[in-house]
């Protein structure tokens, strides 16, 4: 096998120990790929990180799913106290009682009251009492998550969907790339960024996962602004000297990438993370450039060629 051995820094670790694993460890999107048991489903905290966190189609849909639950949830207690205690519903265009109690829950929970359908009696004023008072807790809380989903800082960066052994120039022999950009108009700066290199080996008899921290050609730039070619040189000193696709597939090679930047908008750190497979990995290619220039001279960045490579024969091993 072409992995060169290496003394093993337990600092290295990304929290797996040597447990010897076929999966990633970290998902392209940067979540941890580990299902976690034990946890109560109704818990304050993990309810709120998830609705924080969750994409924003599902975020919606469980809004909206919420509220039609609460108003089929108050209709149905109206329908059970009569519909003879909704005034107005007679006048009403809607023939349908459940409809009729329906649009009245909608109007007490959120406190619109149009006024042409009343409660009457004791009973049902007790109820759109506290159905005002719950429409009044759930959309403060409807807000509060929406500012929190806006107000809390996260890195969007593009990451190149392969990972390349192309042809080095500044040693003449190869070098490990994939590249990387600002998905947003803010300034990043400070950024910093971390390779893990991964792999199952064989050690007396047992399969354990092994972590190397990858040196980088730079691991560090002051402000991006442009996309940024991320390269392992594979010298003599790397653990990937010498190596081969059949090298990684065997071995169920994985790369890990922490990125570190402070974002100059909320004057804060934040973070993201991505992976490559070993069936990610492309020999023999080289990035064509992303940026072009305009009319004017202006440098333009296309997100979208981030990923594009060309094929190029690779330089032979000394």
């Amino acid at each position: 096998m072409a992995i060169k051995k290496q003394a093993v820094n337990p600092e290295d670790d990304l929290g797996f120990g040597t447990q010897a694993v076929r999966q990633r460890i970290i998902n392209r999107d940067g979540s941890i790929n580990v299902k976690r048991l034990g946890i109560p489903f109704f818990s304050t905290t993990n309810t709120y990180h998830r609705l924080i966190t969750m994409r924003w189609p599902l975020f919606w849909l469980n809004v909206v799913v919420a509220y039609i639950i609460v108003n089929v949830f108050f209709a149905t207690i109206y329908l059970s106290i009569g519909i003879s205690n909704l005034h107005g519903t007679e006048d009403n265009n809607v023939t349908t009682p459940f409809l009729n109690a329906f649009f009245f829950s909608a109007q007490t929970l959120s406190t619109v009251g149009y006024g042409h359908i009343s409660p009457a009696g004791a009973v049902t004023n007790w109820v759109a009492a506290f159905e005002s008072m719950i429409g009044l807790l759930a959309f403060a809380l409807a807000t509060g998550l929406l500012y929190g989903r806006f107000s809390r800082p996260s890195a969007k960066f593009v990451f190149s969907d392969n990972i390349l052994i192309a042809p080095y120039a500044l040693t003449g022999g190869r070098g490990l790339m994939f590249r990387l950009a600002n998905m947003r108009l803010n300034i990043l700066l400070d950024v910093a960024i971390e390779v893990t290199f991964s792999f199952n080996e064989v050690v007396d008899g047992k399969n354990v996962r092994r972590f190397y921290t990858l040196p980088l050609e730079r691991s560090k730039v002051s402000i991006l602004t442009l996309s940024w070619t991320v390269v392992h040189p594979l010298d003599k000193d790397s653990p990937l000297y010498n190596i081969t696709a059949e090298d990684l597939t065997s071995s169920n090679a994985t790369f890990n990438v922490l990125v570190q930047a402070f974002d100059d908008t909320f004057s804060q750190t934040v973070h993201s993370r991505t992976s490559y497979q070993h069936n990610e990995v492309v020999f023999g290619a080289k990035f064509t450039p992303a940026f072009t220039h305009d009319r004017d001279g202006l440098v333009q960045l296309h997100l979208g060629k981030i990923s594009d490579f060309e094929e190029v024969e690779l330089p032979e091993i000394g």
